[in-house]
């Protein structure tokens, strides 16, 4: 067994529920699910497909608005920006659009487009969707391919701390999520990508490529 963000092999059980088998690494101290208990792709899209997120939704762009305002302010005027894993609702690339940012979608379901894998990025944005990423070290691998010399990716996921019930956690029973973050696991990453780590407010991270 490795971990399926650092490949670390200093991975134990964590814990069964449900029968489902979740793995903790002690490298990076992300708790992943095992890959067996994955949905496949259609029962997944049709999952993400009960999500109501709708572009001018108020509720909802003001929860976004807890990573985009610190973002923003890391900003240049002209900086270009990639939507990663943006959904069916692209609420938080219509909101940057509106504030004048030139912004790229890209969702492997609802927008497959690839021509972003031929471009650099001064920011990207990962909202809600780091959590869903059955092979992370790939993604995170990509993500740092994607981003120009400093440059932000935002991160937003609920971050897993000891004081949580796994068992009864809400995040947890989401069956397309298979990865938890701690907030030691984000400051492991940067480190070992050579980002500068930033926890900008509960559930939020801003990395910086430098």
């Amino acid at each position: 067994m490795r971990c399926i963000l650092c490949l670390d092999e200093n991975v134990d059980l964590y814990i069964i529920i449900e029968r489902k088998i979740y793995w903790k690494c002690n490298n990076c101290f992300a708790i992943f699910l095992d890959k067996k208990f994955y949905l496949d792709k259609e029962s997944e899209k049709k999952h993400y497909l009960k999500h109501q997120n709708y572009i001018q939704d108020n509720n909802y762009q003001r929860f976004l608005s807890k990573l985009y305002i610190p973002l923003k302010y890391k900003l240049a005027k002209n900086d270009k920006g990639l939507d990663y894993g943006c959904g069916h609702g692209p609420a938080l690339a219509y909101m940057l659009k509106t504030d004048g940012f030139e912004v790229d979608l890209y969702d492997p379901f609802f927008y497959p487009n690839k021509t972003i894998f031929k471009k650099k990025y001064d920011f990207i944005t990962c909202t809600e969707v780091v959590e869903h990423f059955f092979n992370p070290y790939q993604e995170f691998k990509r993500l740092d391919d994607l981003l120009k010399i400093n440059s932000w990716l935002g991160i937003m996921t609920s971050f897993y701390d000891k004081s949580i019930n796994f068992e009864d956690w809400y995040y947890r029973r989401d069956p397309s999520h298979v990865i938890f973050y701690t907030i030691d696991t984000f400051h492991f990453l940067a480190e070992s990508k050579g980002w500068n780590c930033e926890i900008a407010s509960k559930n939020v991270v801003l990395l910086n490529k430098l």
